[in-house]
């Protein structure tokens, strides 16, 4: 019996290595595909985060860039305004300027000068609404444009409107 009974001993020893062997190798497999899956869901992770921090500092580049062209344009801009503006406040002296700059008078807006032409002499020839315009843009606003239209018209008129308040 002896032999029996290692004969058996030595075949559940067998079977118990077999399965222990498999639980082994199915447990190893499982463990490799855990840390695969761990390792591919880390790499995404990474992956996306590199890209949202690349993609992050080409935005934070590029609005720099824009708002820097955005404050130049802005200051090209306010240049070419107060240059026009200075401008317009001394066109009454340049050379082209064909009516004497003391009869000229600066309005600005919605016609630039009214020039009383030969005022200054004592001598009133007419009365010249005048609109500068420098730059490319040529073209009257609306509002310039209804003003020289009423002027066309001849709805043009003198008033004397009287304090009754200092009499």
């Amino acid at each position: 019996m002896d032999d029996l009974m290692i004969s058996i001993l030595v075949l559940f020893l067998g079977l118990l290595a077999a399965y222990l062997l498999l639980k082994y190798i199915d447990l190893k497999s499982r463990i490799e595909s855990r840390a695969r899956e761990m390792y591919e869901a880390w790499q995404a992770r990474e992956m996306e985060r590199q890209v949202s921090e690349k993609a992050e500092n080409l935005f934070r580049a590029w609005k720099m860039d824009e708002e820097k062209k955005i404050r130049q344009d802005a200051v090209k801009k306010s240049e070419a305004v107060i240059r026009g503006k200075v401008t317009e406040h001394l066109i009454p002296y340049f050379p082209d300027f064909e009516y004497n700059p003391k009869d000229a008078r600066f309005l600005g807006t919605p016609v630039d000068f009214i020039v009383f032409d030969g005022l200054s002499e004592g001598e009133m020839n007419k009365v010249v609404f005048v609109e500068v315009k420098s730059g490319k843009t040529g073209a009257l606003s609306p509002r310039e444009k209804l003003v020289r239209d009423c002027i066309g018209r001849g709805k043009v008129s003198y008033e004397i409107i009287h304090n009754r308040e200092n009499n």
